[in-house]
C-alpha cells in the first residue's frame, strides 16, 4: 500500500505596501481574475506556543476572516513548497526595487 502523501504547505513571499510578507498556506494557485494568484487556507503558528512573535500576530490579525486573498501577479517574490510550516513575518522592503513599469508605444515610461 502507497504511502499518501501529506498536503502541501506553500510558503509565499510577496510585497504589499511597501513591505515584504511572507506566509504560509495550503493552497495556492492561479486566479479567473488575470494577474492575480489566490493564497487560501492560511497556516499560523499555535496559540499553545509559549514564545509570541508580534509579527506573526499581526499578520493573524491583518488576515483574521480572510478566507481567500488575491496578490498581483508582479507582487510575488518567491513561492516554495515546503516541509512544514515556519513562522510568517512581515519585513522591510529596502532592498527590493518595483517591478518596471510597461513601457509606451513611444519608448517611455508612463510616468515620462
Amino acid at each position: 500500500m502507497a504511502k499518501s502523501r501529506p498536503e502541501p504547505i506553500y510558503k509565499v513571499t510577496f510585497l504589499n505596501k511597501g513591505q515584504v510578507y511572507e506566509v504560509f498556506a495550503r493552497q495556492v494557485y492561479s486566479s479567473d481574475l488575470y494577474g492575480f494568484i489566490e493564497i487560501e487556507d492560511f497556516l499560523f503558528g499555535e496559540r499553545s506556543q509559549m514564545v509570541v512573535d508580534p509579527a506573526e500576530e499581526k499578520l493573524k490579525a491583518e488576515f483574521s476572516g480572510v478566507t481567500r486573498s488575491f496578490i498581483p501577479m508582479q507582487a510575488v517574490i518567491r513561492i516554495d513548497e515546503v516541509e512544514k510550516e515556519g513562522v510568517s513575518k512581515i519585513e522591510s522592503g529596502d532592498n527590493i526595487a518595483p517591478f518596471p513599469t510597461l513601457l509606451s508605444p513611444h519608448g517611455k515610461s508612463k510616468g515620462n
